[in-house]
């Protein structure tokens, strides 16, 4: 776990309107204990031949007795698969709905943000890879179960409940079961995730979630399995999906260079998103800085990165933002008719909003989102 002296350090890298507050100085009394541990038996999951396997995700690991699954959050005990992550999060925190991010939803509001150990990809290029890389296992972990995360969601003026940081589908049962109490309580629940999930489980989740921002780390096969370990298809069909069921949905893509910086691949990107029914959804081009296994690269110019927007808006798509860049004017919310600046931000925070009733309030055109 990143100790507070660094968490702080790397807020501060980030952004000057970061609001984060690590929980540990909100609930010093609660303990940091082992809770998940056998405690709830993995949903989607199949007896074979070859031991138990898992049906979450596209990975589908294939356990005997004893053995953790390739996300580090499921193992085989008197032959059941178990999820090791159940009310155990690493990471609790309160952000601002932009460090998602999310532009069209709730603007300006906080969300209650957890996460669990575990990631179903390897991406070489991962920010929060000492969570994301490891087991809830090897993790020093706070017992927090549904009710209670709820609970102090609400108790901290938080809107919604963003589960996020390493990979919501590995502590898919924690994030279920914990939306239904957080909808029975009128919460939002938010997913940031890679979108490498199957879809049973994904049309099952989008039951109760409200909101989702996925990375699309790359247009290219190819480089998906080599900077990821995974295939760029499952993503793309778990995009429709969330389309399909209502979820509001924003894309992130990080533009890593030499990795994913090839514009004629950013465009086929976009043109794909503008020809399956993504125009209202909102493109985040994110700037890459050297972290993991992937220090020794430059960070992403800026000029890429507004070359990729412009493309974006070439193709069509209607809101296109950049981030991790400070003082950047293209993450401010245009009109797409009269192109007026409707929400400004300075970094992570909503310095002016004149959306009024989810519409411009000059040329009077709808903005799509989710606005209260």
């Amino acid at each position: 776990m990143i100790s507070k002296r660094n968490f702080v350090k790397r807020c501060a890298a980030l952004s000057t309107g970061l609001i984060c507050v690590p929980y540990g100085s909100l609930l010093s009394e609660m303990s940091s204990v082992q809770a998940g541990i056998y405690k709830k038996e993995a949903m989607f999951q199949e007896e074979t031949p070859g031991g138990i396997m898992c049906m979450i995700c596209p990975n589908g690991c294939v356990l005997r007795e004893g053995e953790v699954s390739r996300c580090r959050s499921r193992k085989v005990r008197k032959s059941k698969l178990y999820t090791l992550a159940y009310g155990s999060p690493c990471s609790v925190n309160v952000d601002p709905m932009e460090k998602k991010p999310l532009y069209h939803f709730l603007p300006g509001s906080r969300a209650f943000s957890i996460a669990a150990a575990g990631c179903n990809l390897s991406c070489l290029n991962c920010q929060n890879w000492t969570i994301s890389q490891t087991s809830p296992e090897k993790t020093r972990n706070y017992d927090l179960m549904p009710d209670k995360v709820v609970e102090e969601c609400i108790s901290r003026g938080c809107k919604s409940i963003a589960y996020t940081y390493s990979e919501p589908v590995t502590f898919y049962e924690y994030v279920y079961e914990t939306a239904i109490v957080a909808r029975k309580a009128g919460i939002k629940n938010i997913v940031k995730s890679n979108g490498y999930i199957n879809p049973e489980p994904l049309k099952k989740l989008c039951s109760v979630i409200d909101a989702a921002n996925i990375d699309l780390k790359s247009f290219n096969e190819s480089t998906y399995l080599k900077l990821t370990g995974g295939r760029l298809q499952p993503v793309l069909d778990s995009l429709k999906i969330y389309r399909d069921m209502g979820i509001w949905l924003e894309i992130t893509n990080l533009v890593v260079p030499t990795w994913s910086d090839n514009l004629d691949e950013i465009r086929k990107m976009c043109r794909w998103l503008s020809d399956n029914g993504f125009k209202k959804v909102p493109i985040h081009f994110s700037r890459f800085f050297p972290v993991y296994k992937l220090e020794q690269l430059p960070p992403t110019p800026i000029e890429t990165l507004n070359r990729a927007a412009s493309i974006a808006s070439e193709e069509g798509l209607l809101y296109v933002y950049t981030g991790n860049v400070p003082g950047n004017e293209l993450s401010d919310t245009k009109c797409p008719s009269c192109k007026k600046p409707l929400i400004s931000r300075q970094g992570f925070r909503v310095t002016s909003n004149t959306i009024r009733d989810g519409k411009c309030d000059s040329c009077g055109r709808i903005i799509d989102g989710v606005w209260n």
